[in-house]
């Protein structure tokens, strides 16, 4: 589809490149001697829009190799973002030297314009310095799930202003599901503040834990075997082209604590991709608990008054 997309820009860029520039020399035809007043405004009109069509010609063009690329998800957005901002800036430079008589005096006043612009709009300039720290940094990606002052969420759209997040957890959820809203904040919050980036070295995976609260009295061995083969078994079925790898920095651990009601708590540790926390969660438990209360005489839950 986007590449359909992308033939049909290139086709009607091509076509008004042509028409334009064969507008440009038909000027020249004695034909046109009456309205010789006009000529050189038009000729100039003419060459100007043919030089923004080449321009925005060329972008979709190198945007269509882009997309037929292997890129991430990530770089291949804001590959294509700094294309469409070059296009942009060029064809206003063609703008301007179109309203002026020379380029040198168009660049000055471009200049002079940018400077006025810039005190008065501070504010949206200090984002987009953002946006171009965002593009060579690499803070986040499109596709990354991140949290930057207490919003947390999976970025959908990082534009020249502002990032666009689709919300996780929320005012209304205790877990890491998508909540519905989306989230917007300028992209200058990004110089002032800290982001967390769940898409860190550990890709696609991040760490998580589940605490289970067990009696003093339990099989610790046989508590520690039923978790780990729980998360094994979710492990494999869900990423069955990694299990087979063998890969040890993602093997689940068990480890035992003491919490504050005098219950002992055993943690399954485990790697988990971050819009997966609370689902696999979920399907450890359902594996696990069945195992475990199938053998009330190695384990012993709180229940009743023995809260």
């Amino acid at each position: 589809m986007k590449n359909q997309q992308d033939n049909q820009w290139i086709t009607i860029f091509a076509v008004m490149a042509v028409v334009l520039i064969a507008i440009h020399y038909l000027l020249e035809l004695k034909v046109f001697n009456p309205w010789d007043d006009y000529i050189p405004f038009l000729k100039k009109l003419s060459l100007s829009l043919f030089l923004i069509a080449l321009i925005f010609l060329i972008s979709k063009i190198i945007s269509k190799i882009v997309n037929n690329k292997t890129y991430l998800e990530g770089d291949r957005y804001n590959l294509l973002r700094i294309i469409r901002f070059l296009a942009i800036v060029f064809s206003l430079t063609v703008v301007v030297s179109f309203l002026f008589e020379s380029f040198y005096a168009s660049i000055v006043s471009f200049g002079l314009f940018s400077l006025v612009v810039g005190f008065a709009l501070q504010a949206p300039i200090t984002s987009f310095i953002a946006w171009v720290y965002l593009i060579f940094r690499r803070s986040y990606l499109v596709g990354d799930r991140i949290q930057i002052k207490g919003f947390r969420g999976d970025v959908v759209e990082i534009s020249y202003l502002d990032t666009s997040i689709l919300e996780c957890s929320g005012d209304y959820l205790v877990n890491d599901r998508r909540s519905g809203r989306i989230i917007r904040f300028p992209n200058s919050l990004i110089l002032r503040e800290e982001v967390i980036n769940y898409s860190g070295s550990e890709v696609p995976f991040i760490w998580n834990e589940t605490p289970l609260q067990v009696a003093f009295s339990s099989d610790l061995q046989f508590v520690e075997a039923c978790l780990l083969n729980a998360a094994r078994n979710d492990f494999k079925e869900r990423y069955p082209q990694l299990d087979s790898q063998k890969n040890e920095k993602w093997e689940p651990a068990v480890y035992f604590r003491v919490n504050s009601y005098a219950w002992m708590e055993a943690v399954i540790s485990y790697p988990v991709e971050p819009e997966d926390t609370t689902g696999r969660r979920n399907r450890i438990l359902k594996y696990a608990l069945p195992l475990l209360n199938e053998a009330p005489d190695k384990v012993q839950f709180p229940e009743g008054t023995l809260r």
